[in-house]
């Protein structure tokens, strides 16, 4: 077959960098058009306890899957780097080692996720009047995890091949029939959230099928030969190195998600179906920001495997501005049409929609800032290093949302959902200033090491 490869390393950067990510912002686009339906059609047809059902599990399923989707994050660098270098050997390790790594963190998931349900939503404080719904929807999203695993270490080896185009077209395929089950389980099946739990785990084994088969045709470096998985140590070891920090970020990114949420839990389930809602409408404007930063770690890690430290300033200054300029869009936007939007979720409940509509003022308007963030941490992290910004994140993200929570969220006086959402920007802040001092930093070392290697 033919493999939609690309250097990432020759040629216009500006034009190569647009090319290859609106295909990522689509992808993540239709993920969450897609996610958006299980909430739309549990709104429309089981109302808006269910819609809180589902909401409510959003940042525990983070918390919990973040940590192992982080090695794909390692996988995908660790190819980066070998294209570059021209080192098809140690890409062809990777990629074996990769997907069962996939396979042994969707199991290990499973087991975590369908036995720990109930108490971790219970540890988050939900609503008595929905944790048994979300309970049910977790338990059956979890039986199928696995595939989620596979297809994300799957899509980052082909991103990290320069192939953003087969996650488009495979997730399309797979969200298609995951709003089409949705329709029949709920409105004909009466399956509620249930309905929508299962819709998700069928789309999610057909577009990891997808995956695979697609990395099996491969005739490059990439290609899967399931004879072949094995977990080479050298690969593993460097997965591991690069993945599991920021998996670990990841995680602890969510930590504070789950703080806030069940902050939010304790206003009351009109106030968790609101910002349930809004928090689904802001992801349309994350994943577009967040399709630069991958973008920024992949061009990055090839451009630094094939040692053109000249391109990687470029790579910076284009990330950065086009981030800044997609976020502010996106954000202003989004909120604009803040109030039709939710009425396609909570139609009906003007209660709900205000406190949606709370949220996107402090969230989606100054969102960019986290879009800023996000590449930083790209940048970073395709030069090989993934310590510096878990470590700079867990400080100056999740650090300072669970202090804001613990010290003036706890003040009578700013108890409540306006200064919950406040520490959002002010976190994304302190963290994109410092992660852009670290990156310039790291990159001038690198530089000048080169340098000093050349003259001998």
């Amino acid at each position: 077959m033919q493999n939609n490869r690309s250097d990432l390393c020759e040629g216009p950067l500006l034009k190569k960098i647009i090319l290859y990510t609106v295909p990522i912002i689509l992808t993540g686009i239709l993920q969450l058009l897609f996610n958006a339906a299980d909430l739309v059609v549990v709104g429309r047809y089981c109302g808006e306890l269910s819609v809180a059902a589902v909401g409510a599990t959003g940042a525990l399923i983070n918390l919990i899957i973040n940590l192992f989707i982080g090695l794909s994050v390692g996988a995908g660098v660790t190819v980066a780097h070998g294209l570059g270098a021209g080192k098809e050997e140690n890409v062809r390790r990777t990629v074996h080692t990769a997907i069962p790594t996939a396979i042994i963190c969707g199991i290990i998931l499973t087991v975590v996720g369908v036995a720990g349900a109930h108490t971790f939503l219970s540890l988050m404080d939900t609503p008595d009047e929905v944790i048994g719904l979300s309970a049910e929807y977790l338990r059956i999203y979890f039986c199928g995890i696995t595939a989620t695993m596979l297809y994300n270490f799957g899509a980052a080896i082909l991103r990290a091949a320069g192939d953003t185009q087969s996650p488009l077209y495979y997730l399309t395929a797979a969200g298609i029939v995951n709003v089409v089950l949705n329709i029949v389980f709920v409105r004909v099946f009466n399956m509620n959230v249930a309905g929508v739990a299962l819709a998700t785990t069928i789309s999610q084994v057909l577009s990891a099928a997808m995956i695979i088969i697609n990395l099996m045709r491969r005739t490059d470096c990439c290609r899967l030969e399931l004879r072949k998985m094995k977990l080479h140590r050298a690969q593993l070891s460097r997965i591991l190195r690069i993945g599991f920090p920021a998996g670990i970020q990841g995680s602890l990114f969510a930590v504070s998600n789950v703080i806030i949420q069940s902050s939010v839990n304790s206003f009351g389930s009109v106030v968790v179906s609101g910002n349930a809602a809004a928090g689904n409408i802001e992801g349309f404007v994350y994943t577009t920001m967040n399709s630069f930063s991958q973008t920024s770690m992949n061009f990055t890690g090839q451009n630094y495997g094939a040692g053109k430290l000249d391109r990687i300033k470029k790579i910076m200054y284009i990330c950065l501005a086009s981030v800044f300029v997609a976020g502010l869009t996106a954000g202003c936007t989004v909120y604009f049409f803040g109030r039709q939007l939710l009425s396609f979720y909570i139609p009906g409940s003007e209660e709900a929609i205000h406190y949606g509509l709370i949220r996107m003022a402090y969230i989606c308007l100054p969102y960019f800032l986290c879009g800023l963030m996000d590449v930083t941490t790209g940048l970073i992290r395709g030069l090989g290093s993934s310590m510096l910004p878990m470590i700079i994140t867990v400080i100056g993200v999740c650090g300072m949302r669970i202090g804001w929570i613990y010290t003036v969220f706890r003040s009578e006086k700013y108890h409540s959902v306006q200064s919950l959402y406040l520490s959002y920007a002010i976190s994304w802040s302190l963290t994109f200033i410092t992660e852009l001092i670290v990156f310039l930093v790291l990159f001038k070392k690198i530089k000048n090491r080169k340098k000093s290697a050349s003259a001998y």
